[in-house]
């Protein structure tokens, strides 16, 4: 495991003094004696590579750093019941730690790992149970500066410092982004398929997980599945709504595979075939992706294809005579945030919004190789007095996961079709 070393190691030498504590996530409790699925911490899986709850990283800095995991014993008995765990021993060897310690001795070790340390570098209003358990250590620690010691006066976020390694993905990264891409974009294929027989949203989305599950993966966030109006709701989650042949299906549904997030949305119509309005509708939102796509490349600030896709869409607006104006007087008066009112993308990784900051002293920062996001243009239209019957519950956005590389972009959900045609065939397929 020395890719989790060597970012463990990496962080230790970008911090100047201090100690680093990162917790993984709380399990969470469900109803009575049921529990939510387990999902292991983004920030300290990327130091560890550790998915088993109830842990801790601990790294201090210096001339001789030490990288310390505290973690749940070794439990033949528990296994039985709740499946395999590490224990310290096998933990340290198999993750590369220089020790590693029963998670029951924490609050006895760490107070003395803080002891002559001027900061404290750890997540910080995340859960309040750590929040609450770090102010005691810290109480302990500082309660002993009359014995001669220091005591840790200043605390850090460390998610931020994390969060700028994370942004930039190297090969292995890039390579399971890829593999999640192609995992969902197939699913998104048998969606366009199963659509036109279908009765429900969720049958739709039953089919999304399968395709997910049967490769290894599971789900990035809920997945949408919006038939007619549901499509002009950004974060639809009932899922339970009817497919009515001559309306649109758009599904925004991504894999995760091996912690990492997918992100994709296609719109499409249940029938086969766009309407006019629809179709309309779709190539302002196609050519508002495909221009901001081609706004992605090195030293390009990052809100800049977030302008090039509004100006695109506003133009269509305008055509459509559902904006009035110059584009120009349209951006001014925001009108058309009627039908657009969302940013254009974002990072991407193992969050679905994944770490790294978007501005830099108060300013966008440049796109810089290495990095992914999403780039998700839509048009939301519902019923209104300034919209024609035709447009009425029209809902469209597209989107896919792009890689900045060093010449450009690369998308990287290049496996479901996006063209109208193409949509329309596979609709038939």
């Amino acid at each position: 495991m020395n890719i989790y070393r060597n970012r463990r190691s990496r962080l230790a030498e970008s911090i100047s003094e201090g100690v680093i504590i990162v917790p993984t996530s709380p399990e969470m409790a469900r109803n009575a004696n049921q529990y939510y699925e387990f999902r292991w911490d983004s920030t300290f899986y990327y130091l560890t590579g550790f998915k088993e709850p109830d842990a801790v990283l601990v790294i201090v800095p210096g001339k001789k750093p030490r990288q310390i995991l505290f973690c749940r014993d070794k439990n033949v008995e528990r296994e039985i019941w709740d499946g395999f765990r590490y224990g310290p021993k096998a933990a340290k060897t198999e993750f590369g730690f220089d020790e590693a310690y029963s998670i029951d001795e924490i609050d006895e070790r760490v107070p003395e790992l803080l002891i002559n340390s001027d900061v404290l570098h750890t997540p910080m209003a995340v859960h309040p149970a750590w929040d609450a358990r770090v102010a005691n250590w810290l109480t302990r620690v500082r309660g002993l500066v009359r014995t001669g010691i220091n005591a840790p006066m200043e605390v850090h976020d460390i998610r931020a410092r994390v969060g700028e390694m994370r942004l930039f993905k190297d090969a292995e990264e890039v390579k399971i982004m890829k593999r999640a891409a192609d995992i969902s974009s197939a699913a998104h294929v048998r969606a366009m398929r199963e659509a036109q027989t279908a009765k429900f949203e969720y049958e739709i989305a039953a089919g999304l997980a399968h395709e997910f599950g049967r490769h290894g993966a599971g789900s990035a966030y809920g997945s949408i599945v919006g038939a007619g109006a549901n499509a002009c709701c950004l974060h639809y989650r009932s899922n339970d709504g009817p497919l009515k042949k001559g309306e649109l299906l758009l599904i925004d549904a991504g894999c995760e595979l091996g912690s990492y997030a997918s992100d994709i949305t296609r719109t499409f119509p249940i029938g086969g075939k766009f309407s006019p309005a629809q179709r309309d509708v779709y190539e302002v939102v196609y050519a508002a992706q495909k221009a901001a796509i081609a706004a992605i490349k090195p030293g390009v600030v990052f809100d800049t294809y977030h302008e090039v896709a509004k100006k695109e869409l506003v133009r269509g607006l305008i055509d459509l005579k559902l904006c009035k104006g110059s584009v120009d007087e349209v951006l001014e008066k925001k009108t058309y945030e009627q039908f657009y009112m969302h940013k254009a993308g974002h990072w991407l990784g193992l969050d679905v919004h994944d770490a790294g900051e978007y501005l830099r002293k108060g300013k966008y920062r440049k796109f810089e190789p290495g990095m992914v996001l999403t780039v998700e243009p839509g048009l939301y239209i519902r019923p209104a007095a300034n919209v024609p019957k035709a447009f009425n519950n029209i809902g469209v956005r597209i989107e896919d996961d792009v890689l900045v590389t060093k010449k450009g972009c690369e998308e990287l959900s290049t496996g479901v079709p996006k063209k109208l045609k193409d949509v329309e065939a596979a609709c038939r397929a």
